[in-house]
């Protein structure tokens, strides 16, 4: 079903897009791997998977499971077809027992993609990263390479119904040297430090301004206030 989806929906979406992607080299062609990405809008796991031939499992919100407009129909077919693990944020058991299938992926080889943020950023900046991405990171040991998503907030920004045309780009940076937190996953200062780290490496390769505090907060705080740029 993946690959048939890649096949079907791959080249119109790279064509209207003009998608681009960058540092490729980083990504491993077959080991386990931990994509760490930024998080612009719902469609950021519609085009990353286009610009690698391995397939790519996201833990991304259960709404995006669920059906509505036509793009969102969309997504949520990728998601439900192509093996996708979905999270209800609001139930913590539900979180972890999502986390410990995102971890069977790694282990057996697979390529994960999670979103440090938690949820998409307001206003284009690079937020917090929550913790289950070091979590993740240290209890596989998999190599966590940050990714950037830029253009993808123009194509269908966040409360918005019908796409648009806009240029997508995917760069992929070096891995994140965790070497000094190995078999640290139970430590929670480790963890935060881990995913401070984490979120450090995908602000150097988006050029994303960082603001220390959690997304969600921001929005329910009503912080995002400007669009911050990215390269």
């Amino acid at each position: 079903m993946y690959e048939h989806l890649k096949r079907l929906t791959g080249p119109v979406l790279r064509t209207a897009a003009r998608l681009e992607a960058e540092g490729l080299e980083n990504v491993p062609q077959s080991s386990g791997v931990i994509l760490a990405s930024n998080h612009l809008s719902i469609v950021d796991s519609t085009f990353l998977p286009l610009v690698l031939d391995r397939q790519v499992t996201f833990m991304a919100k259960a709404e995006y499971f669920e059906g509505g407009s036509w793009p969102t129909r969309i997504v949520s077919s990728f998601m439900r077809g192509s093996g996708q693990v979905p999270v209800d944020r609001e139930n913590q058991r539900a979180a972890v027992a999502s986390l410990d299938a995102c971890l069977r992926v790694v282990k057996d080889g697979g390529v994960f993609c999670i979103y440090p943020e938690g949820t998409r950023s307001p206003d284009g900046r690079l937020y917090r990263a929550k913790t289950g991405v070091a979590w993740l990171a240290l209890k596989s040991g998999a190599p966590v390479v940050p990714v950037a998503m830029s253009g993808t907030d123009r194509v269908l920004p966040p409360g918005r119904v019908l796409p648009r045309p806009a240029k997508v780009k995917v760069t992929f940076g070096k891995p994140v040297d965790l070497s000094l937190y190995e078999d640290s996953a139970a430590d929670a200062g480790a963890r935060r430090a881990v995913s401070d780290l984490i979120v450090q490496a995908i602000a150097e390769v988006s050029g994303q301004e960082y603001v220390p505090v959690y997304a969600a907060r921001a929005k329910e705080q009503g912080l995002s206030c400007r669009t911050a740029s990215v390269r």
